[in-house]
């Protein structure tokens, strides 16, 4: 139970105006996230920017003002790798959800010990009219 006052507090403070696709464990997501590169050629001091994409299955979601999702996927020579994002951050530039996966725990930390076949999860059917990518609603005035 959140106290109403702290709730309208948080989302007055919410700057960021995209509204993300609701998804929950189980389901696959890419999330294409800004990361800095070094500063750019001629002296400046401007930051560079590229949009990279990460995809694979989100095994936890924290709700609230400083909402995060941990997504997971398995990289090059069969590796784990998981990254922890938070909803909100502005270095998000979109998410879509790829497909739902039916599962029955909100914490799939158990994927951690599968391999190949086993770590399978089942799919689930999204209902019409789903959002599968971000939208962005402009700046905020």
């Amino acid at each position: 139970m959140r106290n109403a006052v702290i709730s309208q507090f948080e989302e007055l403070m919410n700057l960021n105006r995209k509204v993300h696709p609701s998804f929950r464990p189980g389901d696959t997501v890419t999330v294409h996230f800004k990361i800095e590169e070094g500063t750019a050629k001629g002296g400046d001091d401007k930051k560079k920017y590229r949009i990279q994409a990460f995809e694979g299955v989100c095994t936890c979601y924290k709700k609230g003002a400083n909402a995060s999702f941990t997504v997971r996927k398995i990289g090059a020579n069969s590796v784990g790798v998981e990254r922890i994002f938070a909803l909100n951050s502005p270095l998000i530039d979109q998410i879509d959800l790829v497909s739902g996966g039916r599962v029955r725990r909100s914490r799939l930390y158990y994927l951690r010990d599968l391999k190949g076949k086993a770590a399978r999860i089942l799919s689930r059917r999204l209902p019409a009219g789903t959002v599968l990518k971000t939208q962005n609603l402009g700046p905020k005035e």
